[in-house]
């Protein structure tokens, strides 16, 4: 039986950690409107357990629908502080993530799942205690063969993302910052402070 096919690209940009934390408690419909009113994800990817906010670096994963071995292995490439976004076509077949992987994600500094598929064990998801925003859950169980990429530029919710672009999200939803465009995004959002404010 031939290996599965993973790309996997560990040494992508990442963002300095002062420009992630300049987004710290952000709300995300302040960043929709310092980046020209767009950027989040569909609303179909809501928050399913967690709470507050989180910003952090997009650790992207592609995978096919009833698959999950990519997101397995993006954890040898998962940092602190990494959001894992995982993309799997909005498959609604079966499950993309359980609460064992979402575990081990925490257990390697991942501070938030994001993916357009559909989650399991919410019960035991929420005892890992981190936010994680899906399409849904359904008990359907994946298998491990591949193939996957790791590292690479996906979509998710309508909006694509590069691996290394920052992600914020709340209870409204998920907003993706592209790298290339964070920090006029963070210079923009104190005109958007003072407008809410005012």
């Amino acid at each position: 039986m031939a290996d599965p096919e993973l790309t996997i690209r560990h040494n992508f940009p990442r963002p300095d950690p002062d420009l992630v934390a300049a987004f710290a408690d952000t709300p995300t419909g302040f960043v929709v409107d310092a980046m020209g009113r767009r950027g989040a994800l569909a609303p179909e990817i809501r928050r399913l357990c967690g709470s507050g906010s989180f910003v952090g670096t997009a650790l992207t994963v592609w995978t096919v629908p009833r698959d999950n071995l990519a997101p397995y292995a993006a954890l040898d490439a998962a940092r602190p502080g990494d959001v894992l976004m995982v993309a799997n076509g909005a498959a609604r077949d079966a499950s993309v993530l359980g609460d064992l992987a979402i575990g081990m994600a925490r257990n390697c500094g991942v501070i938030a799942v994001v993916t357009d598929g559909l989650v399991r064990d919410i019960a035991g998801i929420r005892e890992v205690g981190i936010p994680v925003h899906a399409a849904g859950l359904s008990p359907n169980s994946p298998q491990k063969n591949g193939p996957g990429e790791i590292g690479q530029t996906i979509s998710i919710g309508g909006v694509p993302v590069t691996a290394g672009d920052l992600v914020v999200g709340d209870e409204d939803g998920v907003v993706v910052v592209p790298l290339a465009r964070a920090a006029a995004v963070r210079d923009a959002l104190a005109a958007v402070r003072k407008k809410e404010a005012e």
